[in-house]
């Protein structure tokens, strides 16, 4: 089975695999890197990190549109559904739970997580993802933590993780998690969306491929299948 990765601008990409779309943290409206609308994305499912406004604004109205169901922690859930999702799944932390395209279990992310109108999110999280054949590891907005270790012990086809310092992990310490969690493929975002977060993708991709792991730097709306 076939998994296909499509970025779409920052730290909002798409996993679809067998005629199901995963949607990961959608900001479209206010991106500037982004080239398609909120209106544009197809999805069954949408996954949030946290509830900063460079990763959920447009959460709600995508799943009124699609009937997507929004995945992410119980208090970020429960808040997008106040905004109109009507489908929502809340988890925690170390929980996992098995959607019909497969598994989902939340990660530790060491970030923030206030609402756009300045309310509590729950913490920030990552994701493991078992979808298309394939698991993948989505870190989220986070620093560099010991335990990622623990998630490479479940064996990783895919790491997708922020390089753009300042607000994340920079690039030498995203070097350092793909040592810890030694995927076979690695994907950078979250980095050149604003000058604070200026990063040089491909010498960081340099950097991963003379560890002997695979690192693609994606182009907006460029799909990459694995």
């Amino acid at each position: 089975m076939e998994l296909t990765y499509t970025f779409h601008g920052h730290a909002c990409f798409s996993l679809e695999a067998d005629g199901t779309t995963l949607l990961f943290d959608p900001f479209l409206t206010g991106n500037p890197a982004a080239q398609v609308a909120a209106a544009d994305l197809a999805a069954d499912f949408i996954l949030l990190s946290h509830g900063h406004f460079d990763h959920m604004p447009d959460a709600a109205a995508i799943a009124q549109r699609t009937g997507a169901t929004v995945i992410g922690t119980l208090e970020l859930a429960t808040w997008v559904n106040g905004q109109g999702a009507a489908n929502v799944h809340g988890m925690q932390p170390g929980g996992s739970f098995r959607f019909p395209f497969g598994r989902v279990k939340l990660t530790i992310a060491h970030h923030g997580s206030m609402l756009p109108d300045g309310s509590y999110g729950g913490v920030a999280v990552g994701f493991i993802v078992d979808i298309g054949g394939k698991r993948v590891y989505y870190t989220g907005d986070t620093a560099l933590f010991l335990d990622m270790q623990l998630y490479g012990e479940e064996g990783i086809d895919l790491l997708i993780l922020p390089i753009g310092d300042n607000f994340t992990m920079g690039p030498e310490d995203a070097l350092r998690c793909v040592r810890f969690v030694r995927p076979k493929a690695v994907i950078p975002l979250h980095y050149s969306t604003w000058p604070p977060i200026a990063q040089d993708a491909a010498a960081f991709a340099a950097a991963v491929e003379a560890t002997g792991v695979k690192c693609i730097v994606v182009g907006v709306e460029e799909p990459v299948t694995f």
